[in-house]
């Protein structure tokens, strides 16, 4: 695989048997036996090493609720052995991981279509995911598009409910519901910008909108944030079918926003660059007001929170937080490459806030302790 290639060819390839992936033994090639029995299991052990679970996890998001963590993965065009697309698997503690199925009910005309990255709130009594469809093995030209479904359950089965169009964007992913201390409810997202104004690069970005109700953006949207380091770069030269073919001398990318309001600041964070590189990581944008400005001064030279280690973690990002079960620690729970290129696995860090800002305390590939 050419790391020049597109992601929309890529994850059709990589999410090809995900259900049986996912009951692949956990990986050992990284860790030593005493590690081996802390990997995904060994519940009575004081340790855990990354990866806690080894099958294809992509874009994990992580929702506690009633003392169970459930997570869950981007699919792609797969579906579960339950017919349902989205992975699910759930803990009582962030290490110990069992599958229970898929999420979602297949939408109606959906077929051939690639479903990413969901996010899952739980608000009066029902569940709501938030996710994005489009493209895939029908119509390689159509963009992804938001959308939500909602359940009694947080395991589902979700019955998708109404698309959330922004229609100033054919392409638009990765939509993360975000509650604000006053009670109202906002919607970020990644969606393409294609000019090249005021110094930014064309690319994916960072958007921001209220949510009328759960279902229905107030298309105020205001940007959180566009590409201007190059160390965004996610293709050069690279060929977009739906801007009618044109080719972008630079094409950037901020994915995976995720909000987490910090001693009175919002700080927005985000994955940048190419999935497939190890310039892949998780940064930060910061501001005094939940719609901006944001900076992202110190973010000029590289992924600040998280980044690869050499030859050891590539790829490491579009994360989601969670806190431990004694509610102590917050944690990122991410995705990295097992060492073939072949998965993005399932990873979790504590994450720490310093002095210059947010810092993951990884990502690690060692025995670590457990968090009680």
């Amino acid at each position: 695989m050419s790391i020049s290639s597109s992601r929309r060819e890529f994850l059709q390839r990589s999410t090809l048997g995900l259900g049986a992936l996912a009951f692949l033994p956990y990986c050992t090639s990284r860790t030593s036996p005493d590690a081996e029995k802390a990997v995904g299991g060994g519940k009575a052990g004081a340790t855990y090493t990354n990866p806690v679970y080894a099958g294809q996890f992509p874009d994990p998001f992580v929702l506690r609720h009633e003392g169970t963590y459930y997570a869950f993965a981007t699919t792609g065009q797969s579906q579960k052995k339950d017919g349902r697309i989205f992975s699910i698997l759930t803990s009582k503690n962030l290490y110990d991981w069992e599958e229970v199925g898929g999420a979602l009910t297949p939408p109606a005309g959906s077929e051939g279509a690639d479903f990413w990255a969901p996010e899952v709130v739980f608000v009066n009594g029902k569940f709501y995911m938030y996710y994005s469809r489009g493209g895939g093995a029908i119509n390689a030209n159509v963009g992804h598009r938001l959308h939500v479904a909602t359940s009694d359950k947080p395991a589902g089965p979700y019955q998708e409910v109404a698309l959330m169009d922004v229609p100033e964007s054919k392409f638009t992913i990765d939509a993360h519901p975000f509650q604000d201390t006053d009670g109202s409810w906002y919607l970020f997202y990644a969606r393409d910008f294609i000019d090249s104004n005021d110094g930014y690069y064309p690319g994916t970005g960072l958007v921001v909108d209220r949510l009328i109700d759960m279902t229905k953006l107030a298309n105020e949207s205001r940007t959180v944030m566009r590409a201007r380091h190059p160390w965004t770069l996610f293709e050069a030269n690279r060929r977009m079918p739906i801007y009618d073919n044109k080719v972008f001398a630079q094409w950037h990318t901020l994915e995976g926003p995720f909000m987490r309001k910090h001693e009175g600041k919002y700080y927005c964070f985000y994955s940048g660059a190419n999935f497939l590189t190890d310039r892949y990581g998780v940064d930060f944008v910061v501001a005094d007001s939940i719609l901006g400005p944001y900076s992202d001064a110190g973010a000029e030279k590289g992924a600040r929170v998280l980044h690869s280690v050499p030859g050891k973690v590539r790829g490491p990002g579009h994360h989601s937080h969670a806190m431990s079960p004694d509610g102590k620690t917050e944690v990122l729970v991410y995705h990295a490459w097992d060492e073939a290129m072949k998965e993005r696995q399932l990873c979790i860090d504590p994450l720490a806030w310093t002095p210059e800002g947010p810092r993951c305390q990884g990502p690690t590939y060692t025995p670590q302790p457990r968090l009680t």
